[in-house]
């Protein structure tokens, strides 16, 4: 997740009195504005539970009004603040911070709790709907879904909940995966764009789990019609014989069958990203980004107009950043005068031969969710490192 606090806003207080609030982005979009004094309650609490050895220096108080050249001292602190606890394993998956978090977010947005119908999809299109609480956390909107197609309890982990945005070409764009410190209803809702939707997907990558959610019906069900629209979308390669094959299962309703045959093909369980910019194997090269099987794929299209294909595994990524020239509001690019729309860059550096290492850079509106993946990637294959279970 990229936490920035871009830009500050003058705004009036009780009495006729003015305070300055911190927009805090995430990924690009704003989440919440909040006062130096919420964050510093915040600060307070994370050193009273986890101590000061732990907890990151913060921007001390100041006695006197603070000038401009302060208050941009002070963003460009607190922006720092957030970051290093955000990206603190202990700190950042706190119920203290995630909970403060989704708190500001309800507030900024000024939507109140109450009982509501939120639409979730499946990946054939097909929609649900759940009733909730608009303060309902990501988690507690799984288990919601979860409840409403019957999927058992030990299955839920191995679904997430993604947001999505419909393309002018009726392509669906994976924008991210939504999580633990955001309010799904509120974070939907706040974008204010029909386009904008909550799927459901597996939220794993070892095709070796999908004989855990094979074991259940509803399980094999989305798995099945997971399989059925990444096919159709373009996202898995079929060749003629193998399309003979895979309708001859559809006809006989044969899911395990069909699925065990999808992973056999080509991008079976990679998620395919929009056309984009990257700067290998040269500058400006249009390419297409997969993440998958613990890699980022590269179909790159070179000047001569060939096509180059090639992986970029992530055990030989030493490190990778994402980075955002221009802030979004409320989900869409600020088209202001003198404005330009948002640019998202993903920069991995790799290992290219035993002594070269390279950075490689991908710009991309889907920048975030590429690295979203290439964390779970890596997460999942630490989880197998030390031999848990999903």
């Amino acid at each position: 997740m990229h936490f920035s606090i871009p830009e500050t806003e003058v705004r009036s207080g009780d009495g006729g009195s003015t305070y300055v609030a911190y927009n805090i982005h995430v990924n690009g979009v704003l989440h919440c504005r909040v006062r130096y004094s919420q964050l510093l309650g915040i600060h307070e609490q994370l050193k009273k539970e986890y101590g000061n050895n732990v907890v990151p220096a913060f921007p001390p108080k100041k006695l006197f009004t603070l000038t401009p050249a302060e208050v941009e001292q002070r963003r460009e602190q607190l922006e720092k603040y957030m970051q290093a606890v955000r990206q603190d394993p202990l700190l950042g998956t706190s119920e203290i911070f995630n909970s403060f978090l989704r708190n500001a977010q309800q507030e900024t947005q000024q939507i109140p709790t109450e009982h509501v119908q939120l639409d979730i999809y499946l990946a054939n299109g097909q929609k649900l709907k759940v009733s909730i609480l608009s303060s309902n956390q990501t988690e507690d909107v799984l288990e919601a879904v979860s409840s409403k197609l019957d999927l058992p309890d030990d299955l839920v982990g191995y679904f997430s909940l993604f947001l999505t945005k419909d393309g002018k070409d009726g392509i669906c764009s994976f924008i991210r995966k939504l999580q633990e410190f955001e309010l799904p209803y509120v974070s939907v809702t706040s974008l204010r764009n029909p386009d904008y939707k909550i799927v459901l997907r597996k939220s794993y990558w070892d095709s070796a789990y999908d004989s855990d959610v094979m074991e259940d019906l509803v399980g094999l069900d989305l798995l099945y019609i997971q399989t059925v629209s990444d096919i159709e979308r373009g996202w898995i390669l079929v060749n003629k014989e193998q399309h003979r094959q895979l309708k001859s299962l559809q006809e006989k309703a044969s899911k395990k069958e069909f699925i065990r045959l999808s992973q056999t093909l080509k991008y079976y369980g990679y998620i395919k990203f929009d056309p984009c910019i990257t700067d290998f194997p040269e500058k400006g090269c249009q390419v297409i980004v997969s993440a998958g099987n613990s890699e980022l794929n590269f179909q790159v299209r070179l000047p001569n107009n060939q096509i180059k294909e090639g992986s970029f595994k992530v055990t030989r990524m030493r490190c990778w950043r994402v980075t955002s020239s221009v802030p979004m509001a409320n989900g869409t690019a600020n088209n202001s005068p003198g404005k330009s729309e948002i640019k998202l860059e993903l920069s991995f550096e790799y290992l290219m031969s035993k002594d070269r290492l390279q950075w490689v850079t991908i710009s991309s509106p889907q920048a975030i969710m590429m690295s979203i993946c290439l964390q779970s990637m890596v997460d999942e294959l630490m989880v197998k490192k030390i031999g848990r279970k999903h």
